[in-house]
């Protein structure tokens, strides 16, 4: 796959979403490049890697959940966030567990998408130059991103304090927290802690 650090995909059959966010990225001299349904984007984001991708949780054919599955989102090397509304939020949560970066919540201010969207990219192109990975057992359950919000865990940071180290949202931390604990058998952070040192989860 080729990659193009100056484009950004937006997937959303909404045309003033679409618009609104093709208008705000290329003021910031990204290539928008927009697609109203699933099918079309897996086949040119299977392609070519953009620097990041804006995807809306209900889609007309593939819904949101289906385009992560089926782009295998968890090892996709440009971030990828949901777009979701109030009520979409156990959605946004299933989308984290397929490899969403995180989510954003309409309605959305400019200035705070562009933040995150920058943030994100800075993320990825950090990740990619090959940080180090927990080698305990049961370490190869997790994915590069549970590995990450681990890290921050076990260093004693908070949701939100691992949030902004990450630059994704508390509640994501939330969701990969969880995910962890149920993975690994751990019941609370200090189990944690004793499994990455190797002494397993207390009984």
């Amino acid at each position: 796959m080729k990659a193009n650090a100056d484009a950004i995909y937006i997937v959303d059959d909404d045309a003033a979403v679409r618009d609104a966010l093709s208008v705000l990225f290329n003021m910031e001299g990204y290539i928008v490049e927009t697609f109203t349904d699933g099918d079309a984007f897996i086949q040119s984001a299977s392609k070519t890697v953009p620097a990041c991708v804006m995807l809306d949780v209900h889609m007309p054919g593939r819904s949101g959940i289906e385009i992560l599955k089926a782009l295998n989102a968890e090892n996709y090397p440009a971030p990828i966030f949901i777009i979701s509304g109030q009520g979409d939020i156990p959605m946004a949560v299933e989308a984290i567990r397929n490899g969403a970066f995180d989510f954003i919540e309409k309605p959305f201010s400019a200035d705070a998408v562009l933040e995150r969207v920058r943030d994100s990219i800075a993320t990825m192109k950090q990740r990619q130059s090959g940080e180090e990975t927990f080698s305990f057992q049961g370490a190869d359950l997790l994915t590069r991103r549970e590995q990450e919000v681990l890290k921050e865990i076990t260093g004693g940071a908070s949701n939100k304090e691992a949030g902004r180290s990450l630059n994704i949202s508390p509640r994501t931390v939330e969701v990969h927290r969880a995910r962890i604990m149920e993975k690994l058998g751990a019941r609370n952070a200090a189990d944690l802690v004793r499994i990455v040192l190797g002494h397993g989860a207390a009984g």
